[in-house]
């Protein structure tokens, strides 16, 4: 009774693990929870909101960390149903050790310390740090949604594209490079009678990005003739290299797709019996 009790309790907290209408429930509420907690950090910087419902806040933190608190002890309880995480001692401990209990721990960790320091040892801590360390709780949000579906596909598309990924980054980066190096030496090569605003490279870097990116902040831009027509060019060349990681995204969420496409199953609407095969053949016969 105990071990399936724990067991069902794992289940429910664990939204990957099951498919029932309460496990979705609860990691519904658990996302919109974290969701309300980062909208009240935002909303409390505007004085005139913070000093209105101030304590509607706090009660609304406080509520908010027993949540937390609770469920990551009923998660810890529950791991040794995991077969991971079986030894009542090493395996919780292991549990708590894992990136996702860490981050779980980080939600509400924050109120705790501020508590002991400030009630038990009178150690005033800045309130502002105290409202950064409570957006550590947005982080759950990539937690649960990560075993949803549409996350999972997204993810795959990063894993399976990561190598044509890393090397559209590669090329940009050298782009920037070359571009900040090229308008450097050129500006400084014909001088003006303005000074000009590429003092060094590295600050040049900045100019490289904002232009590359096409934001265009207009605090540095080039004065010579000659640099003014380079910074077209590449700004025009820095639009084709950041398309490239677009068109790798989009090429790989087709892709995922497809595949997904492909591995649905069809049913008969008489008999409810599997006619994927039956669809794939006559698709084949089709095509020839």
């Amino acid at each position: 009774m105990y071990r399936k009790f724990k067991h069902k309790v794992h289940i429910l907290l664990h939204p990957e693990l099951g498919n029932t209408r309460w496990d979705k429930i609860i990691n519904a509420f658990i996302i919109i929870l974290i969701v309300a907690n980062v909208v009240a950090v935002m909303l409390e910087t505007v004085k005139e909101i913070d000093d209105k419902y101030k304590t509607v806040f706090d009660a609304f933190d406080q509520v908010s960390v027993y949540i937390f608190t609770l469920e990551y002890l009923l998660r810890v309880w529950s791991c040794t149903a995991d077969p991971r995480y079986k030894h009542s001692i090493k395996g919780r401990l292991r549990y708590m050790l894992t990136p996702g209990a860490i981050i779980d721990l980080l939600a509400f960790l924050p109120f705790y310390i501020h508590r002991i320091l400030y009630h038990v040892l009178g150690i005033s801590l800045d309130f502002r740090v105290l409202r950064i360390l409570r957006l550590m709780r947005f982080f759950r949000l990539f937690r649960l949604t990560a075993y949803t579906r549409s996350a999972q596909m997204i993810l795959n598309v990063f894993k399976n594209r990561m190598r044509e990924l890393v090397l559209s980054f590669v090329l940009t980066i050298f782009l920037i490079i070359i571009a900040s190096c090229i308008m450097y030496f050129v500006e400084h090569q014909y001088p003006t009678p303005k000074t000009t605003k590429f003092t060094s490279i590295p600050e040049t870097l900045w100019w490289a990005v904002v232009s590359l990116t096409t934001t265009g902040y207009g605090d540095m831009y080039p004065l010579t003739p000659l640099g003014k027509f380079l910074g077209g060019v590449i700004m025009l060349t820095g639009v084709a290299f950041f398309a490239l990681p677009a068109g790798i995204i989009t090429a790989g969420f087709l892709e995922e797709m497809r595949i997904i496409r492909k591995g649905k199953s069809y049913k008969c609407p008489h008999c409810g019996g599997d006619i994927t095969s039956f669809v794939h053949h006559h698709h084949m016969e089709g095509e020839q």
